[in-house]
């Protein structure tokens, strides 16, 4: 089987698709070819069909029948190898041969082709081998090449320096060749390249082989780094700049006080970070953590917090990590030390802050916090006025949930016209296209979450909002739903009971009622509207309402299931309102009422680098959760406020959300499944100990700076700390069928907590965290491991993932080797079905969809009892049903959770199988459409992707 593309050799015509399929034929004109002997040819698209029609026949034979098969196949892939190479690509960009069989490999993975991959990929291999024997690349050969330079004047290539690049970008890591990197980096050198490209082509040489060992992912941000490097310090000096890694260590201290002099020059760094001490801080810096990062991690800070003008970064990572410090310790005594402090534990990854605090810290409009809560009152001024609060809370990056309820139903009577009402929907329809217009300045879409409880008349459409059938002015496909859902409505499905569906203006205080005192206002709703007292109303089957809802978060991917009791009994403000909503991602439980926005501030720590094999290193989380508690309380200060009930709200009550990362990575150093009862009770014990840090934490901040004002008549106040709310819980549900066993000294924190105070009503949550665990490296928050080898599409690319663990795990078993990555990529970076993997390591690194959600809900279960907020809980389900959806949510409500996030199925996963050689790693990367996992099974495709940084759940 011949698989050559753009070679000289021609095919049979008849096997040509030249002639037959102009579409496929030939590619926009302007992009180039370089061959491997260095030559640059024009691209010519037929010559890929040729080669794919060579694969297929030498697989599948040369019969009439199968020709005609693989005429239909291969012009379907060459269209979208083509659109694969030239929709990221400008006008003349230049393609190395090595990238458009890469892209020829990945279409015929995605495709199902899996035995002709399969071949294609041993031909290549084969090829390779013979080429290297025949001339080994000891080192680069170059020819006299020049760089074009953006004036457009030619220089010298400097090969020497590019070796030096290389080399220093893989020292001190283990099975990383400088050699292969570069031999791959001559595969893009051409004379005449341009400088752009030049610092690309050893980017794009490491990344190729990131899917044989994950270090490599370091030496391409390594290699990542030189550009940037280049492109910032140009931009901060003047004139054209470079320095190596090693050249920075001096560099960094003139760079740093240039940097903030730029920033203020061009109106985008608060001019009061020019008030520090910046010789000191540039002391501080640590340039030498610039090497930490992962290709995703810098290409997203690049892409997406990096400060530019007008699209030229002038930011380089250890002064973004030290402008982030200072924006959230300008109101500090003693501001330069504090500063350092935090900069310390952010640039070491022990803890980050979330995204909006990384936009804005130090920034001139540091709109720092994560999320805002609105209850939307039932009157015409009051919803436009919300809808207007949305945009100008969105745009600033904050995330939004919005409680409906009190908007009255279908039906209802409108005392000022005397008309009817139309209900909540057409309302949501507006919220939900204001929330695409304000999409944060380019940085990600406005996201927002409207929850509706269930028992509003419109409950029903409610339901129906993210279909892609019916009415489509009572379709919102961009907004995200939740159901707000009591305790009364889960009894009444486990007992097969009716449920009464009411509009809000007839029942007012259900809204704001939970518990026994809901119960009870809900059943005299019911026998008044027996009685023909309530005019609008309508009676179901609760079994059959709760069908429909998991058939909607199935098929949609919502509504999801939040639960409206445990948010209400065990809430530590429940002297001061009443939750009514949570938020974009499921995990704040705050107050909101029409004089109150809530507002909450989000980071989270990375316990992988809180745990050694030994267990979790007590006296480090302390320190981290300690300082990281102080951040949180200082963004509440300084934030800027778009909208007064949000600045009131949040110095009145200070919550923040602590939350965590790298949950997965912390039980591969530990060897503990995660579907295990070791897992579940390490969940336990991990969060028991960041509950107790964190109480400990804002307890010392108010005796250092005072109480919140809220604080009086808390459960705090009280001495009920979260763990004693599980019992508030339990007596008004009468049973509470949950483990409550501790470890640490309460007694001691609880009187402490009495007599000095909280400095916040609110200390924990754990939010998703897709985006900043990127950045560090790790896996997202509490989810369990996606894929074992996957490929990664966000708005910076596609990037190859590999559990390192595992790799390391599979070598030191003499393993890991061409047919195993082979095999990952076959059956979708899982073990299971590779037979020579021993059972230790597949129950070890089981993926999502491998183990029974049940571990994961128990899991969360153990981690509620110590939150005081609550949780961004994914479920993944194999082969779901309803039966099994059933089950999942009953036990959720059973053992006491707050809330639920995504349901991802399995039928609607794809995974892409590739090398990721194909993706074009520019700094500036446009974003890659590839679903990874869709929520639900329906045609919808809405639903969030496994890591999509558009949306306000990637943090």
């Amino acid at each position: 089987m011949s698989s050559s593309l753009h070679t000289e050799s021609t095919a049979p015509a008849a096997l040509s698709l030249s002639s037959t399929s102009p579409a496929t034929a030939r590619a926009e004109p302007g992009y180039q070819i370089i061959r491997r002997n260095g030559g640059v040819t024009p691209f010519d698209a037929s010559k890929i069909g040729i080669a794919l029609t060579k694969a297929f026949l030498g697989v599948e034979g040369s019969t009439a029948a199968a020709s005609r098969r693989v005429h239909e196949v291969v012009e379907s892939l060459t269209q979208e190898i083509v659109l694969g190479l030239t929709r990221r690509a400008e006008a003349g960009r230049t393609f190395h041969i090595e990238e458009v069989q890469d892209q020829v490999e990945l279409a015929l993975m995605r495709g199902g082709h899996h035995k002709v991959a399969r071949a294609y990929v041993l031909y290549r291999e084969q090829r390779a081998a013979e080429r290297a024997k025949a001339a080994p690349a000891t080192a680069i050969i170059a020819p006299e090449f020049h760089v074009t330079l953006v004036n457009g004047s030619r220089i010298a290539l400097d090969i020497d320096r590019l070796r030096n690049l290389i080399s220093e970008a893989c020292e001190g890591l283990a099975d990383v060749s400088a050699e292969a990197i570069l031999t791959e980096t001559q595969r893009n050198l051409y004379d005449g390249i341009t400088e752009a490209e030049l610092a690309l082509a050893p980017v794009l040489a490491a990344r190729t082989l990131v899917e044989r060992e994950p270090d490599y992912a370091f030496a391409s941000a390594r290699l990542l780094l030189d550009g940037l490097r280049r492109e910032a310090l140009s931009a901060a000096h003047g004139g054209r700049q470079q320095a190596t890694q090693a050249e920075m260590k001096d560099r960094y201290a003139a760079y740093f006080p240039a940097y903030v002099a730029k920033g203020i020059e061009a109106e985008l760094l608060d001019p009061e970070l020019a008030r520090f001490d910046l010789k000191r801080l540039a002391a501080a810096l640590k340039p030498d953590r610039d090497l930490n990062f992962q290709y995703l991690g810098l290409q997203t800070l690049y892409d997406r917090y990096f400060l530019h003008i007008a699209g030229t970064r002038f930011e380089l990572p250890q002064a973004f990590f030290m402008r982030v410090a200072m924006g959230l310790a300008l109101r500090e005594i003693g501001r330069e030390a504090r500063a350092i402090e935090f900069y310390d534990l952010l640039s070491s990854f022990d803890f980050m802050a979330s995204t909006p605090t990384l936009f804005n810290a130090g920034t001139t409009r540091p709109q720092l916090s994560s999320c805002f809560l609105t209850t939307i009152p039932d009157d015409l001024e009051a919803i436009f006025k919300s809808v207007k609060d949305n945009a100008l809370l969105a745009k600033y990056s904050g995330g939004l949930g919005n409680d409906w309820t009190p908007v009255r139903g279908l039906g209802a009577r409108i005392k000022g016209t005397n008309g009817e009402s139309q209900g909540v929907v057409p309302f949501l329809k507006v919220a939900n296209d204001t929330a695409i217009a304000v999409n944060q300045g380019g940085k990600r879409k406005g996201a927002v979450c409207a929850y509706l409880e269930t028992w509003h008349i419109d409950i029903e459409e409610f339901l129906d909002l993210r279909k892609n059938t019916g009415d489509d002015r009572r379709r919102t496909h961009d907004m995200n739903t939740a159901n707000w859902v009591p305790d009364l409505f889960m009894e009444r499905v486990s007992e097969d009971g009716a449920w009464t569906l009411f509009s809000p203006d007839e029942v007012p205080d259900l809204h704001d009622l939970y518990g026994l005192a809901f119960k009870a206002a809900y059943e005299t709703y019911e026998a008044k509207a027996a009685q023909g007292k309530i005019k609008v109303f309508k009676q179901v089957r609760a079994v059959d309402l709760w069908r429909r809802m998991l058939t909607m978060l199935f098929e949609t991917g919502h509504p999801w299931i939040t639960f409206k009791d445990p948010c209400n009994i065990r809430s530590p403000q429940g002297h001061v309102g009443v939750v009514h909503s949570s938020n974009l991602c499921t995990e704040i439980t705050l107050n909101t009422s029409r004089d109150e926005v809530a507002v909450c501030n989000l980071g989270s720590v990375n316990l992988a680098r809180h745990v050694t094999p030994q267990g979790l290193d007590h006296d480090k989380l302390a320190r981290t959760v300690r300082t990281a508690l102080r951040m949180l309380d200082n963004v509440i200060d300084i934030n800027f406020y778009t909208i007064p009930e949000a600045r009131l709200s949040n110095l009145r009550h200070r919550p923040v959300g602590l939350g965590l990362m790298g949950y997965q990575d912390a039980l591969h150093t530990l060897r503990l499944p995660i579907a295990s009862e070791d897992a579940v009770t390490f969940a336990d014990e991990s969060m028991e100990a960041i509950s107790f840090h964190a109480i400990a934490a804002s307890c010392e901040l108010a005796a250092e700076r005072g109480r919140c004002p809220s604080f009086e008549g808390s459960l705090w106040s009280k001495g009920i700390l979260p763990i004693d709310s599980l019992e508030r819980l339990s007596e008004a549900r009468g049973r509470l069928d949950l483990d409550r066993s501790s470890v640490l000294d309460w007694s001691a924190l609880r009187e402490r907590v009495m007599h000095v105070g909280m400095r916040n009503s609110n200390v924990m949550a754990i939010a998703p965290t897709a985006t900043i665990s990127n950045i560090c490296g790790v896996s997202q928050s509490i989810e369990p491991i996606f894929r074992n080898l996957y490929v990664k599409a966000n708005m910076s690319g596609d990037f190859t993932v590999v559990n390192p663990a595992l790799v390391h795990d599979l070598k030191a078993r003499d393993l890991w080797d061409e047919v195993m990555i082979s095999d990952l990529k076959y059956f979708d970076g899982s073990l299971a079905s590779i037979d020579r993997v021993p059972d230790d390591l597949k129950m070890l690194y089981a993926t999502a969809f491998e183990i029974e959600p049940s571990w994961l809900i128990e899991a969360a279960a153990r981690r509620q009892k110590w939150i005081d907020q609550a949780q961004s809980l994914n479920l993944y389900i194999a082969n779901p049903n309803g039966r099994k959806l059933d089950s999942m949510y009953r036990l959720a409500w059973e053992r006491g959770l707050k809330t639920t996030y995504y349901l991802r199925a399995t039928a609607a996963t794809h995974v892409e199988k590739s090398t990721l050689k194909g993706t074009d790693g520019k700094l500036n990367a446009v974003q890659v459409t590839a679903t990874s996992v869709s929520s639900g099974t329906g045609a919808e495709g809405k639903a969030c992707l496994i890591d999509d940084p558009t949306c306000e759940a990637c943090q």
